[in-house]
């Protein structure tokens, strides 16, 4: 009876007999060594460990001693710790009009500070209508005092562009000095 293809696991590391290479650097027993993979297969099985191919681009290739379900689990841990880590951004977006007053625009450009302030991308946006399409280059000027106004909280990743009928403009919080 053969066993279903969608069965069979493949590995993402070569252990133990699967390791043959003249030379290898065995890491994981206190120092490094440097052993034919033999050797170190031998080392492992009297340990009851596995001998793990890490990196096999390197010269000699770089091995490990130790379970191969201990280190499955480690490396994944690692990953899961690394993603959580990662930092996100969101992209909100604020909707302006190319006849905002000041007031408005100085209340859209309060809540753009939150925003960016966060750690999240403000996405800014001008829409013309009407006869507004007439005059597009009242939206550009728009979108140039609002990210004027919030220049000490983020940075101008794209300027503002014309799409259709609709301006876009993105602005990146500001990175954090660490003192």
């Amino acid at each position: 009876m053969r066993k279903d293809p969608r069965q069979i696991k493949v590995r993402k590391h070569k252990i133990n007999g699967e390791v043959r290479f003249p030379e290898v650097r065995v890491i994981g027993t206190g120092e490094t060594q440097l052993m034919s993979s033999y050797e170190a297969y031998q080392i492992a099985q009297s340990e009851e460990k596995d001998l793990i191919l890490i990196n096999e681009n390197q010269t000699p290739p770089i091995v490990r001693i130790e379970n191969y379900n201990k280190f499955l689990y480690d490396t994944e841990k690692a990953e899961k710790e690394k993603k959580k880590n990662s930092i996100k951004s969101i992209i909100k977006e604020i909707q302006l009009s190319p006849e905002i007053s000041d007031n408005d625009l100085n209340t859209k450009a309060r809540k753009g500070k939150e925003f960016l302030e966060d750690g999240d991308k403000v996405k800014c946006v001008v829409q013309l209508k009407g006869r507004q399409k007439g005059s597009p280059e009242r939206g550009e000027i728009i979108m140039l005092k609002f990210a004027d106004i919030l220049s000490e909280f983020g940075l101008l990743e794209a300027m503002p562009k014309l799409e259709g009928n609709r301006w876009f403009m993105m602005i990146k919080p500001k990175p954090k000095v660490k003192k």
